[in-house]
């Protein structure tokens, strides 16, 4: 149990979070307002950069204008902006200089992104989004602790480029390295431990120093808090996390789908459930979360310098998309994402994809990236249908997956079928991989009608193949790419068979399952 002044702590700062949530009602409230306020703010703000020069920010005064002044870019269409404040120069697209860059793990691309923080993106945005999932947490559980033991953030390293001292690492190592020192006893480990660079030597030292601590919150991506408890248990011999940490309450998770993750999280946790909060924080900014942990769908933060287009799904892939501002989204259609932040990016696409779940407030589901989908076939297979496929396959055969990915097998001559084939690793296998191959399919086509249409009568696709790799396949791929940190994943879906070949070459193929109507000769290692 906690001491009487750390009770006496956490008490108080609960209180100072609650007071904070009338702020996030009135942006659900008005969230018009907010946005037109934070479009004025960043064209006012931004005038008298080079990027605020060459596009004439100064003359703009409406939605339309900024529209037709500024085009929408990828990170590539950024690069040469971004490249000059790496090296050290001032107002290029932010004024002053920025210190700090975030290194995006580059799922989709084997090229590292480096993605501006400057100063008010990081207390604006990424920091004050920390306290809003903080603020809103206390309000639905105001006997909450999470100031009264450790909290526990999977986080990235730093390192400094120079000659012009700017000083780059993942969100979660720049958000750690900025963070108050009133707020350091706290987090467990040490922050030494937790900004080493060899992510496999920190996992350990994490492991050994937060095993003998009392650890009430833990954040970060599903697979890789995975690792991390799994090696406690080693080390303690426990049989579950409460053994270890009887006042865990809270997992703050982000980056990929808590589905196919969720029944091991709490296998791994033991008796009596805790509380999961999906967070939407990535490199370019912290943009949503779980307000109301009743509800499966995150709230869009309105007011934390960012402003919000969305590209519907036929602009996804044109050389001059138009975009539809926040006011203009329907409930239950898939959009690309794109923002213009505090961070000096400009009508900058994202390349994720969310549905929106309802209007005022804005709430939504994140579904995929606009890179990773497979539509050889005109099946369109998002991400977030595989993951629900997969999450009711492993609930329905008592079986459990830690990593996958997915590409397709093309047609290369005349009465050949398609497919979709996976590259699979389990935490608990099933005993039928046949039948696990049957079971997914099945549920397939019943989370999308676009995949079921092409498989009837398998004129068109036949059933999913199914290659089961060894524990540590996807550990040891993602290393050799250079890809290991706790802000890394795995790529699920492409439309190209090059991560899955890659995968398949290793020769860690356990297990496989070909459909017996198939001749698959095409497309395979």
């Amino acid at each position: 149990m906690a001491s009487l002044p750390l009770r006496l702590f956490n008490d108080t700062f609960g209180q100072y979070l609650r007071w904070r949530v009338p702020r996030i009602d009135r942006t659900r409230r008005s969230p018009d307002e907010f946005q037109d306020r934070w479009m004025d703010y960043l064209l006012i703000h931004a005038r008298h950069t080079s990027f605020g020069e060459s596009h004439k920010l100064k003359d703009v005064r409406t939605y339309e204008q900024f529209r037709e002044q500024v085009p929408i870019r990828d990170y590539d269409g950024h690069v040469d902006y971004i490249n000059r404040m790496l090296s050290g120069e001032r107002n290029v697209l932010w004024p002053g200089l920025v210190h700090w860059f975030s290194k995006s793990s580059g799922t989709s691309s084997d090229r590292s992104k480096y993605i501006p923080v400057t100063g008010e993106n990081l207390r604006k945005n990424h920091i004050r989004g920390g306290w809003d999932a903080m603020s809103l947490y206390y309000h639905q559980y105001p006997t909450a602790g999470m100031f009264s033991r450790k909290n526990l953030i999977m986080g990235g390293s730093i390192q400094e480029r120079r000659p012009s001292g700017a000083k780059i690492g993942d969100i979660s190592g720049i958000m750690l390295a900025n963070f108050p020192s009133v707020g350091r006893p706290f987090y467990t480990p040490s922050f030494d431990t937790m900004l080493m660079r060899d992510y496999e030597k920190k996992l350990e030292a994490v492991a050994r120093e937060s095993m003998v601590e009392d650890v009430g919150m833990v954040g970060g991506v599903p697979n890789w808090t995975m690792l991390l408890m799994r090696r406690i248990l080693e080390l303690t011999g426990a049989a579950n996390m409460r053994e270890v940490w009887p006042n865990f309450e809270l997992f703050t998770h982000g980056g990929i789908s808590f589905a196919p993750y969720r029944e091991q999280f709490e296998k791994l946790i033991g008796p009596d459930s805790i509380n999961y909060q999906e967070i939407y924080n990535a490199s370019e900014g912290y943009f949503g979360l779980r307000d109301d942990l009743t509800r499966d769908d995150m709230l869009l933060l309105i007011d934390n310098g960012v402003f919000y287009e969305f590209l519907p799904q036929d602009q996804w892939n044109v050389d001059h998309p138009q975009a539809i501002p926040l006011a203009e989204v329907e409930v239950g259609v898939t959009y690309g994402v794109v923002v213009t932040t505090n961070a000096g990016l400009w009508r900058y696409n994202l390349g994720d994809t969310i549905k929106f779940t309802s209007i005022r407030p804005f709430r939504f589901h994140i579904t995929g990236r606009t890179k990773q989908f497979i539509n050889t076939f005109g099946e369109e297979i998002m991400v977030h249908n595989t993951d629900q496929a997969l999450a009711m396959t492993c609930s329905a055969l008592d079986c459990t997956v830690t990593e996958y990915t997915v590409a397709p097998v093309f047609i290369t001559t005349p009465g050949e079928r398609g497919a979709h084939e996976w590259c699979v690793e389990f935490g608990r296998a099933p005993r039928n991989l046949s039948a696990f191959a049957k079971t997914l399919d099945q549920h397939l086509q019943t989370v999308n009608g676009d995949y079921a249409a092409k498989r009837r009568s398998d004129l068109v696709l036949t059933e999913v193949m199914v290659n089961a790799v060894v524990p540590g396949t996807f550990h040891r791929w993602m290393k050799q790419r250079g890809k290991l940190g706790g802000q890394a994943k795995v790529p699920r879906l492409s439309s190209s068979r090059t991560y899955i070949d890659e995968i398949l070459q290793t020769g860690q193929v356990s297990q496989r399952h070909e459909p017996s109507i198939s001749i698959f000769s095409n497309g395979r290692p």
